[in-house]
């Protein structure tokens, strides 16, 4: 069922095009070190009082570094954002409880320190694609990115971890990330879904096994606690395609997602 904010941000994305896919090159960006790893932020020389756009890199929660970033900053930059890549401790040396810790501890140093470099504090869009997905929706519905404006989860399976299992989907690196049954409940971003809405959040699968499947009942699961949710049908795309397109010209999801920023916080 498509609903209301669905169709108008499709409307949105429709018209997009002829403008939405400025680009430019952006300034490099400044390192800091937030306690627990490092992180970059883009910001245009100019910037004031921009809306921000939080990433977390993929990578199965054992590599991956915040500079894999591809057409990101500058698309986003071009477009009205200050853009933020952190990293965040890996497997086997940190377990994904503690990823999770080091998501929040990033976030929660972005949100004290952005205006000082043009950034709104209270216009923070929380986005990860993969095991990043994973820990940004962990810590978005969980409540641990206090005041963060929306989610843009961009495909995971990793919403439910016991349905996971049941439905066959406990393979490969799930079943190495996630071998202790005792800790699903609490690293699973569905158990921190129910009894309260949550921040408008944007949803994007691949075409990868069970993403579709998986990533329409968590949408589903959202929208019965009056969030406001937007699934991108992103069937066309590989699990790598989907995040590395992102920014590109003409690009679907690109598209689609700007126009859920711009809704949001823009």
């Amino acid at each position: 069922m498509i609903d209301r904010r669905t169709l108008l941000l499709a409307s949105m994305a429709a018209l997009l095009p002829a403008t939405a896919f400025a680009r430019q090159s952006s300034p490099s960006p400044k390192t800091f070190d937030y306690g627990q790893a490092k992180l970059d932020i883009y910001a245009p020389d100019d910037a004031k009082n921009l809306p921000v756009v939080f990433f977390v890199h993929g990578g199965a929660w054992e590599y991956g570094k915040r500079s894999q970033v591809g057409a990101k900053p500058d698309f986003l930059l071009a477009n009205g954002f200050c853009f933020v890549s952190i990293d965040y401790r890996m497997l086997p040396d940190a377990d994904v409880a503690t990823q999770a810790g080091d998501v929040e501890k990033a976030y929660a140093y972005v949100r004290a320190n952005i205006a000082g470099h043009g950034g709104d504090p209270n216009r923070i869009i929380g986005m990860g694609h993969s095991a990043g997905c994973h820990l940004i929706a962990l810590t978005g519905m969980r409540g641990g990115l206090p005041g963060v404006a929306g989610l843009l989860l961009d495909d995971t399976r990793a919403y439910d971890l016991a349905a996971l299992e049941k439905n066959g989907g406990m393979v490969r690196a799930y079943a190495r990330v996630f071998s202790d049954p005792s800790q699903w409940a609490a690293l699973s971003p569905a158990s921190y879904v129910d009894g309260r809405k949550h921040p408008p959040t944007f949803i994007a699968y691949s075409g990868a096994s069970g993403r579709g499947e998986d990533s329409k009942t968590f949408a589903e699961r959202l929208r019965a606690t009056g969030t406001e949710v937007t699934l991108f049908d992103g069937s066309a795309y590989t699990h790598m395609s989907i995040n590395h397109d992102f920014g590109e010209d003409g690009d679907a999801l690109t598209a689609a997602a700007l126009a859920f920023l711009k809704s949001t916080v823009g």
